[in-house]
């Protein structure tokens, strides 16, 4: 099954064409990456799928349901979830409180209930509270769930961000240069973690990464973005082979 289509999917800022005809099918539980020098749109394009922006032209669904022009709120309900370029954590919360935050999306009780107490107020938190928990474990967190968010190392709190986005029961995975900053060893720890999720909940994972070695060991196709317009799309190997994405990158 077809998890994310792009039909002609596009905006243009003033004059420019940020992002001009993209075009992109995802399979359902693929890794797929999206790549491209900096400025190429990539970021766009995920601001796209996730109702930051509203598209100038084109659409996009999610497993066959159109999403075009709908709210980020909609559109996480639907099942888009994404991590940022730059950690965007809660970071003067605990590790804990920022993975409920996320389930608060699906797990919720009347304004009342919290006022006062009742017990679906308690049985809901608990349910939330058990929840994280189990998320925290799967990503080895569990031992830190106390701490402040701000207080873990830079490679935990990459783990924690994707831990958050998989609060909310997603469909599909957004991840925006999740390597970014990392060191080697991080890196490395990063790329299983990615697999792990991948295998461990069927998930469909859209990565934009500058890491070539990350993209070539995890990625099965890519998608190239140069200006705004697709450069090349195939399978991995083929494509980072590609006379037009060296000199994208590197320059003639």
């Amino acid at each position: 099954m077809v998890m994310l289509k792009t039909v002609d999917l596009g905006i243009s800022f003033g004059g420019l064409n940020a992002v001009n005809s993209f075009n992109i099918e995802v399979e359902e539980g693929q890794l797929y990456g999206l790549i491209g020098p900096n400025g190429a749109g990539k970021t766009t394009v995920f601001n796209l799928l996730t109702g930051v922006y509203k598209p100038t032209t084109g659409r996009f669904s999610l497993a066959g349901e159109d999403l075009t022009g709908k709210s980020p709120t909609e559109i996480c309900n639907h099942g888009i979830a994404r991590t940022f370029q730059n950690i965007r954590l809660f970071k003067n919360m605990s590790v804990i409180d920022n993975v409920k935050v996320a389930l608060h999306t699906r797990m919720k009780y009347p304004l009342a209930s919290s006022f006062f107490r009742f017990p679906n107020y308690f049985s809901t938190e608990k349910r939330m509270n058990d929840e994280a928990l189990r998320l925290l474990e799967v990503f080895d967190l569990d031992k830190h769930k106390d701490y402040n968010a701000a207080s873990l190392p830079y490679g935990k709190q990459r783990k924690l961000e994707i831990a958050r986005a998989m609060a909310t029961n997603p469909k599909l995975l957004l991840l925006d240069e999740p390597a970014a900053g990392m060191n080697p060893n991080e890196t490395a720890e990063l790329m299983e973690t990615i697999r792990f999720v991948r295998g461990e909940f069927n998930m469909t994972i859209l990565l934009i990464e500058h890491d070539m070695r990350l993209v070539a060991g995890i990625c099965e196709k890519l998608t190239v973005l140069n200006f705004g317009t697709e450069l090349a799309s195939g399978e991995t190997t083929e494509v980072l082979k590609d006379p037009q994405v060296i000199t994208a990158y590197l320059g003639e």
